[in-house]
């Protein structure tokens, strides 16, 4: 159980970032990874040139690396901004526009599933306000995936890092969820259950998976404290994700963690090379 048992991918947008963007499919299948996930690599253009789109899709493609989840477009991230969809005027604006463009890149390489981070507060406009947009703003982006038969994801944050956003617990992501699919009706809002986000709201994660893995549709770790790799910290990753296996989860699992002072490459010594490649 535990790593023997599970699909991972390697989120390309925090490891390997000492070496440029289209070199990093390359780097994660030399290290043994044959399934990778970005958030939205260009954070200021919401709707980038063909031609960037068209080198990381080759990139990717070349690499023999799947695309396997991709964010919408969510601002400076990293950096202050922790998504655009709840973000009255232009924000929202860069994220409606950034839908169409995700969604076909993301198809043409094979991937359906997309994550829409939901945004800080800010001030001028009241917290109902921009729940109100945040969910129109949703309703839109999953009834565009739904076009490709895809999942929307609602991720839940962590407070201590991410004070302004609003959706800092798994019930409140799972609310959030619920409401998408109501609006809908099609049923394709699930939860991205990151278990280092988690544990840094001091959530019990065992209940968490025991509660909620029938709603979620994609995991990601990495350790706390630190949010470094499994072992840096203490949480029980390993027996989390065979509780996770149990529990009936078989999805991706996302490597989302900071390689610290050394090579990404060699952040990877906790899990096997046989067990790197999606399997």
């Amino acid at each position: 159980m535990g790593f023997t048992d599970t699909r991972f991918n390697v989120n390309l947008s925090i490891l390997f970032t000492e070496l440029p963007l289209l070199e990093r499919p390359a780097a994660a299948r030399a290290a043994g990874f044959t399934a990778v996930e970005l958030w939205w690599p260009w954070v200021d253009a919401p709707t980038p040139e063909r031609s960037e789109l068209d080198a990381l899709g080759d990139a990717l493609r070349d690499a023999g690396t799947q695309l396997t989840g991709l964010n919408f477009y969510a601002g400076q991230l990293p950096g202050p901004d922790r998504g655009a969809l709840s973000v009255p005027g232009v924000e929202s604006e860069r994220f409606r526009a950034n839908v169409p463009v995700a969604i076909a890149f993301a198809a043409s390489l094979g991937c359906t599933t997309f994550n829409a981070l939901y945004g800080n507060r800010v001030e001028g406009t009241t917290p109902e306000e921009q729940d109100a947009l945040a969910l129109e703003n949703l309703a839109f982006a999953a009834r565009a995936v739904g076009e490709v038969d895809g999942t929307l994801l609602i991720e839940a944050l962590n407070a201590p890092e991410s004070p302004a956003c609003p959706i800092v617990s798994a019930p409140k992501a799972i609310e959030v969820v619920d409401a998408v699919n109501a609006a809908t009706g099609l049923d394709n809002a699930r939860f991205l259950m990151d278990l280092y986000h988690l544990s840094m709201n001091g959530e019990d994660l065992a209940e968490v998976i025991d509660h909620y893995t029938p709603k979620t549709a994609h995991v990601q770790i990495a350790d706390n404290p630190g949010r470094g790799a499994p072992g840096t910290g203490s949480l029980p990753l390993e027996e989390l994700l065979g509780r996770l296996k149990k529990a009936g989860y078989d999805g991706y699992v996302g490597l989302e963690y900071k390689p610290g002072d050394r090579p990404s490459t060699e952040s990877f010594t906790w899990l096997p090379a046989a067990l790197r490649a999606a399997h």
